[in-house]
Order: structure tokens, then sequence, then C-alpha cells
């Protein structure tokens, strides 16, 4: 049969258990488009061809055995260059952590490979996750799919995982997310990200950031994949006592119930007052579709504003990772990004009562939110007030997305789903923003406008056939 990088994970493991595709023969292909095109695309710093093929071969062995049924038997998987991989470096996007060789894999890697994933690279990402935009002068940054021809930014920090799964490298990939890394990513590339409830999915065996919004989660082509991937990585880690006895998630078990009665809220006017044309015209069209199959949308008025939110929890990113990253970033010799190196170096200068004073002003803040959104079920934002750019156009000193940090300060969970493209041929998503531990109903929401459209992802126009 002909084989389609572009292939969903559910797809792809249909053609496994039917026998019409071994998962040596998927690897093999998707190594070979990686050779041809991730020059233009730079999503990958390292790939594992025989480590993955070894790996590929050994699941095949074991659905010949019919000793595992697993959704993901077989199913390659990009991994984002800040989680853990026994025998390789972690250098989290940067040329100054050279240090990290683990022996053991990260808890996501762990329990993903348990079901049968196979690794299959590593992904670019933004140094030390810090950064929204998908920039690294020191490794490259990664090319957003459908922005080719100017080498349009892909979002952060996230991005080469992103580009991995929209470029058809990969049908799923992990990432992280401290303020809409995951998010971000997801909507300039056209794919589904999951922001996770903190607590929800291990991160042992990621370097961290700011371990009070550090997140890990999946990155797919379809809601559904997402939910496979998440039930997958869910439950308790040893290395991260956030997961000690957290319910377990069943997010499949609901997925298909629809959005009828459930009363979500949308944004005020003057939360939306910097979102572009294109991309406020898409965010009004998936509202009005989730209203036609049976949501009931009403205005919801965040305590704060979108800049507090913004200010506020970029204030805690700095002081802890100042805390953990600070002996690369006050040593001369190294050599981190000096944009990096200065959002770290704030931190040096915010004292301990005064972080004590930013954590309750995050608690109160807290309550005032869950105040504000009683009787509501979930709200929905863009996946990002704005379209990516080219990557000589960033401007650093503006943020990318100014609906990305407000959940992870809230401690909430968050979907993207792609929802169309703008007027320039960019992709745009949702966020659909909902309590922590309510992951199962972002991604039912979600699915719900995957259902109700055929299909939200598309493939990047002149990759198809590549």
């Amino acid at each position: 049969m002909t084989f389609d990088p572009f292939w969903s994970i559910e797809q792809l493991s249909g053609h496994f258990a039917r026998r019409e595709l071994s998962s040596v023969e998927a690897v093999t292909e998707l190594v070979r488009r990686i050779a041809a095109l991730d020059g233009r695309l730079h999503a990958f710093c390292q790939v594992d061809e025989d480590g993955a093929l070894a790996r590929a071969r050994a699941t095949d062995e074991a659905r010949a055995r019919g000793t595992s049924t697993s959704p993901l038997l077989g199913v390659p998987l990009a991994v984002k260059d800040i989680f853990d991989q026994a025998g390789h470096g972690t250098h989290a996007g940067s040329n100054a952590l050279n240090d990290r060789l683990p022996t053991r894999s990260a808890n996501a890697v762990e329990k993903l490979e348990s079901a049968g994933m196979v690794a299959i690279g590593r992904t670019n990402m933004v140094e030390f996750a810090y950064g929204g935009w998908g920039t690294n002068p020191v490794q490259g940054a990664p090319c957003n799919p459908w922005g080719l021809a100017n080498h349009v930014v892909a979002g952060g920090s996230s991005s080469g995982s992103a580009v991995a799964v929209a470029g058809g490298f990969a049908p799923a990939a992990l990432g992280t997310d401290t303020g809409g890394s995951i998010r971000t990513p997801a909507a300039w590339c056209g794919i589904v990200g999951l922001k996770t409830s903190v607590g929800l999915v291990g991160r042992g065996g990621v370097v961290p950031l700011c371990p009070t919004h550090d997140s890990v989660g999946p990155m797919t082509r379809t809601v559904r994949d997402a939910a496979l991937l998440l039930e997958a990585m869910a439950g308790s880690d040893p290395r991260d006592v956030a997961t000690w006895h957290v319910p377990s998630v069943r997010s499949l078990a609901t997925i298909e119930d629809g959005v009828k009665g459930l009363r979500i809220g949308m944004l005020p006017e003057q939360d939306l007052a910097g979102v572009e044309p294109d991309i406020r015209m898409l965010y009004d069209r998936a509202i009005a579709d989730l209203t036609a199959l049976g949501a009931q949308f009403h205005k919801i008025a965040l305590p704060l504003s979108i800049s507090d939110y913004l200010g506020r929890g970029g204030e805690i990113m700095s002081v802890e990772s100042y805390a953990l990253l600070s002996a690369y970033v006050d040593d001369p010799d190294n050599p981190v990004d000096p944009v990096i190196a200065e959002r770290i170096s704030r931190g040096r200068d915010i004292s301990g009562p005064a972080y004590y004073r930013l954590l309750e002003t995050r608690r109160l803040a807290q309550i005032g939110f869950q105040e504000a959104a009683a009787g509501f079920d979930a709200f929905v934002a863009p996946g990002s007030h704005r379209s990516p750019v080219p990557l000589a156009e960033v401007d650093e000193s503006l943020p990318p997305n100014h609906f990305g940090r407000l959940v992870n300060y809230l401690d909430l969970a968050s979907l993207v789903v792609p929802v169309g493209s703008t007027s320039n041929g960019l992709p745009a998503g949702l966020q659909i923003v909902v309590r922590k531990f309510d992951d199962a109903l972002a991604l039912r929401i979600g699915r719900t406008l995957e259902r109700a459209r055929g299909s939200l992802f598309v493939p990047p126009p002149g990759l198809q056939a590549q």
C-alpha cells in the first residue's frame, strides 16, 4: 500500500493491526522523509535511525506473537529535546547544557515506550524552553511548514515537535508547556496540542524551567490521538510528587459525548481587542459551530486583565528559572543566547519575600477565577492573538500569544485545535480552557468540533507527496 506520512495514529494503528503495514516500514519511510526535507524544516536535532528500527522490529514481533494490543504499538514518536532519553544527551535547545547524560528516560517517554511507541528522534526547541516565538539563534530555529518560502516561525518553545507533526515526520510528539509552549506552536502549525493539568502527567526526567507552571503534553493531528497519548502518559510518577494520588483520567470514555447543554464562556471584547481580524473571525465561527451543536455560550469576565496574567506569570517564571539555571546564564563563557539569558536573569533581583508575595497573589487570582467561572464548564480563547511571522521580523520584546500564560498562572488545562487558515494562508487555533483535571472535557469539546467538521488537520501545501 502507499504510505501516507500524514496518517493519524488511529489510521496508522489500523494499518498495523490489519498487517497492511509494519512498524519497520513506517519508520523507514519517515526517516527517509526526514532526510529529504528536514534540511528545510529543521525539526530535529537528532534522528536515531538504528535505535528506532530496532524498536520497530521489536513491536512488529510483539504484534505477530499477539503479546500486545496497545493502539500505540509501533507508532512513531518525536521527543522534544527537554525530555531525558537513556543514552542520549539532553540539551534543552542549548549549547551550554552539555552535562546531562541520563541513564534513565523521562517518565513520559518511559510510559509511551511501554505502550509500544517508537521514538525516532529528538526535536529542536527554544533554548531552555523560555520563549514563545520559536526562535533559537544558538541551534537554529525550526521553520513552520506553512511558511517555507519566508522561514515563518513555528511558535515556541515546542517548535520542533509541532513542525515534526505538521510536516509529516511523525504522527505525534511530546511537548512541554510553561506559558503556551505547546499551544502556540500547535495553533501556528495547524495541529492539536494539549496543555495538561499539572499532576496529571509526571515531569520526572524533564529539564525544569518553572516548576510552578511546567506541564507535559501531547502534540498530534487529531483530538482522539491526543487522548490516546494522554491515557498512556497519565498516572503516578515517583519523581514528581504532584502526580501522587491523582485520579486516573479516562478521556476516551467521554470523548464522543458532544457538547449539548455545556455552558461555555467566551471572552469579553476588551480581552479580544488585540486579536487579528482573521483570527477573530475564525474564533467566532468556531463558537457558532459549537453553539449549533448544543453548547450554550455566555460572556465570562476574567478578574484580571490579560496583561496582568502575562506580567505576573512572567515574574514567577523568571525567579524560578534563575534559581534553576543561574549557573548557565551567570557564566560568561557559556554560549547562552543573550535574549534568553536576560529573561532568566530578571529573577536575580526578586527577593524571597517578593517571591512569596507573587505566589500568594497567584493563589488569590486562582480563587478569583474560580468565583468568576462558577456555573461555567469551560471557556474559549483564540489559540494565539496573532499569526506567526518570518524569522527576520520577530520582535522578542513582544508576547507572541496573549492567551498562553494565564492558563499556567491559574493552574488550568487547555486544548488547542486548528480551526482554519487566515487570508495569508497561515493556520489559526481555538483554545478550549477547563478547570484542573478536567482535561477530558477539553478533549470532548475539541472532538465535537472535529467530528462536525470532518477533519481539523490539513497537511501543509507542497509537502503532501514528497
